[in-house]
């Protein structure tokens, strides 16, 4: 095992075991941790060994699996995360990079990075249907959860005036169905309803679905996240069931006679490409430039002649005479067509910040706030305070652990915070944290456990963890607000307190917590509790909740995993 670490990024293709490249194999293989999400470590089954640690999350978790696999490598292991596709085509690569860079990280000393290869769905997608992106194409995924719909309209916008070959990507989900249809829209301004479309779903997988349609009538056909969605450019055509969009040689060649009308060192003359930037007219480039271009053309009509098989051309004589740099002859060249009439020059246009759809989007804000751990009281004051920083654009949502639920947008989330704890509201991070859930201590009428509740809550609350832990706290042994179904559950009780571990408070297997210990002493429950989230947070895997995480590590700071049995199976808990 390298002392470095190792994080070894995988794109396996589309799944099916013959489209894996060897040296994919060879570093599932030899990793000693695999992360991925849940599908893509099924579809790799095969190529696992019995010794290998598996972390599987499910979607939407690419980030816990970003910052798992880099926690992994750091601590000396060799971790392969894996992506179907190619890995750095919407894939894991570029996100572990990110994280890797805000750990300051430095390719010399930290740990090592390989990413690997693989084929994109946009490649398994065309040759199912052809050779349909034999042109200039592009890439463009319409899940609107992390970019901007504004930008992914105007790239839809840029590829149709480009007329660009467009495979889309994630082009409906569940609750995603408008952007497919606007995508379509967009991109019938540019080209006609005949225009070939190609629908892949699953390539190369048991369920491989391939259809060929039109972009009129591509919602004819089920279109879902596993779709891959090829639209053809204004030259594509469907010729036997294959979708082909022509290169151009047909402008130049006859394709079907052995003798060409042009002769190799005529292909590449001006007068030959009337539809070329410098529109079939010569271009001076100075002085000896006609001699360069002829000894060119004759090198390479004499290598066309003399050689039976393919032979290396001699590379053009113009960069290599001339002391001007490539870009100059560039400019000059444009110049020259410029002052012919052949072109318009336009000033490159620099995008104003005003311009960028990033930086037009406020951040979301979303926090939890309560009137205090055991006050379930909002005083006028504190409500006024919430109205104030929601405005009418924001929103307020009251949850079942009994805190409300702040969801505005600000480009100034440290005011709104402040604006909160002004009036003694407590404001806690959501997501995959700790949250403190107390009952109301009768009405603060038994407080005896208020203090230790109070620096439970000041000392974890917010902490981050594998996913979201909620810690039940009851100042007496009734254990009201469901205390004891939580992850974690402080009783206070006869003058002590009482620890229960791994509650799941929803599902057909839901249960109450594990009663560990008996008889805590005040001065000690803290520091237990603080022992027990530590061993969580560095032994949980991403998105594993406590209760499992109990269950498979089978100790805790030192507390034993027993197994719930479920007194009653319920097998349809939700009707017939």
């Amino acid at each position: 095992m390298s002392s470095r670490g190792k994080l070894l990024i995988v794109g396996f293709g589309p799944g099916n075991f013959d489209h894996i490249t060897d040296r994919a194999r060879e570093a599932i293989r030899e990793a000693d941790c695999i992360i991925g999400y849940n599908t893509y470590v099924d579809l790799i089954r095969g190529l696992l060994t019995d010794d290998q640690e598996i972390v599987r999350t499910g979607m939407t978790e690419e980030v816990s699996r970003a910052i798992e696999a880099v926690r992994q490598a750091e601590m000396g292991r060799k971790v392969a995360v894996i992506s179907s596709g190619d890995s750095g085509v919407y894939g894991m690569a570029g996100l572990v990079y990110e994280v890797l860079v805000q750990k300051g990280w430095q390719e010399e000393t930290g740990v090592e990075v390989e990413v690997i290869p693989g084929i994109s769905a946009v490649n398994s997608c065309a040759s199912l249907l052809g050779a349909p992106v034999m042109h200039d194409y592009c890439c463009i995924s319409l899940s609107d959860h992390l970019t901007p719909w504004e930008l992914i309209a105007r790239r839809l916008e840029a590829a149709g005036m480009g007329d660009f070959i467009v495979a889309l990507y994630n082009p409906r989900s569940g609750r995603r169905t408008r952007q497919i249809v606007e995508a379509q829209q967009i991109l019938l301004k540019y080209r006609p309803a005949s225009t070939p479309v190609g629908l892949v779903k699953s390539a190369y997988r048991d369920r491989q679905q391939v259809i060929h349609t039109t972009l009129g009538e591509m919602f004819e056909h089920e279109i879902g996240m596993l779709t891959t969605v090829i639209i053809g450019n204004t030259s594509t055509f469907v010729y036997d069931g294959k979708m082909i969009t022509p290169r151009g040689y047909q402008r130049k060649y006859t394709l079907d006679k052995a003798d060409q009308p042009l002769r190799a060192n005529e292909r590449l003359q001006e007068q030959h490409e009337p539809w070329a930037l410098h529109g079939g007219q010569k271009v001076d480039l100075g002085a000896g430039s006609e001699q360069r271009l002829a000894e060119a053309e004759t090198a390479a009509a004499v290598a066309t002649l003399e050689a039976p098989a393919p032979a290396p051309t001699p590379e053009p004589t113009i960069a290599a005479t001339s002391q001007r740099t490539p870009q100059a002859l560039a400019m000059e060249a444009l110049t020259i067509l410029a002052n012919k009439g052949v072109i318009e020059t336009k000033a490159v246009h620099t995008p104003s910040p005003a311009c960028n759809p990033y930086q037009q989007q406020p951040a979301i804000l979303e926090i939890a706030v309560s009137p205090g751990v055991g006050n379930k009281k909002i005083s006028a004051k504190q409500m006024a305070a919430l109205l104030e920083v929601v405005g009418e654009d924001g929103e307020l949502e009251y949850t079942p652990n009994h805190y409300v639920l702040v969801r505005i947008k600000t480009a100034q989330p440290e005011n709104v915070v402040s604006t909160l704890e002004s009036v003694n509201l407590i404001v806690q991070p959501i997501g995959d944290v700790v949250q403190m859930k107390a009952c109301d201590f009768c009405d603060l009428e038994k407080i005896e456990s208020l203090p230790q509740a109070e620096e439970i809550t000041e000392r974890f609350a917010g902490l981050t963890m594998p996913k979201q832990l909620k810690i039940g706290f009851a100042g007496c042994g009734m254990a009201c607000y469901g205390s004891v179904n939580e992850d974690i559950a402080v009783i206070y009780r006869r003058g002590n307190f009482d620890l229960f571990l791994g509650g799941k408070t929803i599902g057909r297997n839901a249960h109450p917590a594990q009663r560990v210990a008996e008889g805590i002493a005040p001065d000690q429950i803290v520091d237990v509790v603080q022992q027990v989230l530590a061993e969580y947070k560095d032994k949980g895997f991403p998105n594993e909740g406590f209760h499992k995480f109990f269950k498979r590590v089978g100790t805790v700071a030192g507390f034993v995993h027993e197994e719930f049995i479920a007194p009653l199976e319920i097998d349809n808990p939700c009707g017939d």
